[in-house]
């Protein structure tokens, strides 16, 4: 018996000093660690990124599948899978093309004109300013030192063809070369037509991994998480698409200047919850009192409130649903965190998840509070 615990003593002790080493060599290398582990997702990259992709695009999939295979036509119902990934791509390419020739460009032609007249609109800015009354609230504002400052910042550095292309080089410069974008596309078109055999193939890897009990857990917090994170990412877009045009639409018949401009940037700030569409309507503001006067800039920011109001209360609601059904603070704490430790990209995944912590640890709580009644 003594030797038993002195032999479970030992092995206790040596693992122990095993785990340090361990420990140790990592952090002394780790470095090497860190280019081994760039370098292998490197490689996996242009996988990683089909992945993505067929994420993303799942969901017009799925739902131009599901119109297609209640088709009377049987060859349209035996190929409603592959007519329907064959679509969604057709649709993507043709929404990238119109992008890339009419919408990008006018985009930064505006930005390259606001830039280059921004000393212009400051000068209509403070001759405006001089012309308020004393009286007004605006005089409490110190707007000419707002001006300057922005005017420090050089937008055509930032905004112009070359500046655009070379923004675009580098977002899509982890997938290296043609061939490497070639097999993202593969891989993603594969991924859609087969995922169920896929799914298939993780679900019996799992249940002979685990226990039954353990697979069941995991397959329904999987399930659940993916569903947020689906309903949450493609709504989002969705919604800025839509709020986008709107506000694009409505300040064109205000003719307020660069109206697409301001719509397009409002409907992408409106993808973060709460804080961007501040921001994004905030910036409009501020622009249009430069290129249009401050009446232009109110009308701008009623009509734009106006439309948030019924995005708000009326079409996100209709896209989201109340799938998340979180509240609004816990929105902000988590937007706030999120854009603290990880950017504009963590103030975005944010809510998603804070939704999927959030419901691990109410149905931890729930599943301790039974068992403490049951020891009752």
């Amino acid at each position: 018996m003594e030797s038993k615990k002195a032999l479970t003593k030992w092995l206790y002790w040596f693992l122990f000093a095993v785990a340090v080493i361990a420990v140790y060599k990592t952090l002394d290398n780790f470095k090497d660690i860190v280019n081994f582990v760039k370098g292998i997702i490197g490689v996996i990259m242009p996988f990683l990124i089909g992945i993505f992709i067929a994420y993303l695009l799942y969901i017009p999939c799925s739902k131009i599948e599901r119109v297609l295979s209640k088709s009377k036509l049987g060859l349209l119902r035996k190929k409603a899978r592959l007519i329907s990934v064959i679509l969604v791509y057709i649709t993507a390419i043709l929404i990238i093309v119109i992008a890339m020739n009419f919408i990008i460009p006018y985009l930064v032609s505006s930005v390259s004109d606001l830039a280059s007249n921004a000393t212009s609109y400051y000068n209509i800015a403070i001759e405006t300013m001089k012309n308020v009354p004393e009286d007004s609230f605006l005089k409490n504002i110190d707007i000419e030192g707002i001006i300057e400052g922005l005017k420090g910042i050089k937008l055509e550095q930032y905004f112009n063809i070359e500046a655009i292309t070379k923004y675009i080089k580098e977002v899509i410069g982890v997938v290296n070369g043609i061939f490497d974008v070639f097999v993202s596309i593969v891989v993603s078109i594969y991924i859609l037509i087969e995922r169920a055999q896929i799914i298939n193939f993780i679900r019996k890897i799992a249940k002979v991994s685990v226990k039954e009990s353990t697979y069941k857990t995991l397959s329904k917090y999987f399930y659940s998480s993916n569903e947020i994170f689906f309903k949450f990412l493609s709504s989002q877009i969705i919604d800025a698409i839509i709020v986008g045009i709107l506000t694009s639409i409505a300040m064109s018949i205000l003719g307020v200047k660069y109206a697409v401009l301001l719509g397009v940037m409002i409907g992408i700030s409106n993808l973060i919850p709460y804080f961007g569409a501040i921001v994004g309507v905030g910036l409009s503001i501020i622009i249009t009192i430069f290129t249009g006067g401050i009446s232009k800039a109110i009308w701008l920011a009623i009509v734009v409130i106006i439309l948030q109001q019924i995005d708000a209360n009326i079409i996100n609601p209709k896209i989201v649903g109340n799938s998340l059904e979180i509240s609004p603070l816990v929105v902000i704490f988590a937007v706030t965190v999120g854009g603290a430790y990880f950017g504009v990209l963590g103030m975005f995944l944010a809510v998603p998840i804070f939704t999927v912590i959030k419901k691990y640890i109410v149905d931890y709580v729930d599943y301790k509070n039974k068992l403490r009644a049951n020891q009752i």
